[in-house]
């Protein structure tokens, strides 16, 4: 049998990531990269020259039994994403499990993700919160606005730069626009920025200046 390992790569600086993580990168047979180009960067930075191929929502569910096969017949395979942690918010899940069903072994190792930085940096509670990812574009997402109304831990959001006022707007009218939160962006890159304060005001701040980079959206529970 082989091995699957889940690889963190850096949300920003690419000195955010651990030496073991680039020395399973030197040795494993295989690079599954969200992003082939985007990984590309990161690779070339700390003269990776493993293989890399494509796996991304719109072909794992094609690509999976082979990757599986490949991994029972003993081959060492690593997977990232385009930054942060694998199957948080991007592709990786279906891959685990179909690894796990197939007796492969599994292991991901710790590293980069933008919620931590986020919720710490926000001065919100930490001690208990639930991870939302991206809310639903469409169809419940105002169901689950509503139920979040209700949630009484921190809660946390990933969000675009095109829908964060849009979203941030949503939260003020169903959660009151007095509610506190936190809104980090461009975690660990050169422009990093982190806003604090009541839904209203982040709703304001952000309609004053375009929103850029990937959002982390922190809100108080009830």
């Amino acid at each position: 049998m082989g091995k699957l390992y889940l690889i963190p790569t850096p949300i920003g600086n690419l000195e955010d990531i651990t030496i073991r993580a680039i020395n399973l990168l030197k040795r494993c047979d295989l690079i599954l990269a969200e992003d082939t180009r985007t990984s590309g960067f990161l690779l070339k930075h700390y003269e990776i020259n493993t293989r890399m191929q494509s796996y991304h929502k719109f072909n794992e569910h094609q690509a999976v039994d082979h990757l599986v096969d490949r991994l029972r017949a003993g081959e060492q395979i690593a997977l990232i994403s385009d930054a942060g942690t694998p199957s948080i918010s991007d592709p990786g899940f279906l891959l685990v499990r179909s690894s796990i069903e197939a007796g492969v072994d599994v292991e991901c190792l710790p590293g980069a993700t933008a919620f931590v930085p986020a919720l710490v940096e926000s001065g919100l509670p930490c001690d208990r919160f639930c991870f939302e990812g991206f809310l639903p574009q469409k169809k419940g997402r105002q169901t689950r606005l509503k139920q979040l109304a209700e949630e009484h831990r921190t809660m946390i959001f990933y969000e675009s730069p095109y829908r964060v006022v849009k979203t941030l707007t949503q939260l003020a009218d169903h959660l009151g626009g007095e509610r506190q939160a936190s809104v980090s962006r461009e975690i660990s890159k050169l422009f990093a920025e982190t806003a604090r304060g009541t839904l209203e005001s982040l709703v304001t701040h952000f309609t004053g200046q375009e929103p850029r980079g990937e959002f982390v959206i922190v809100v108080a529970g009830k």
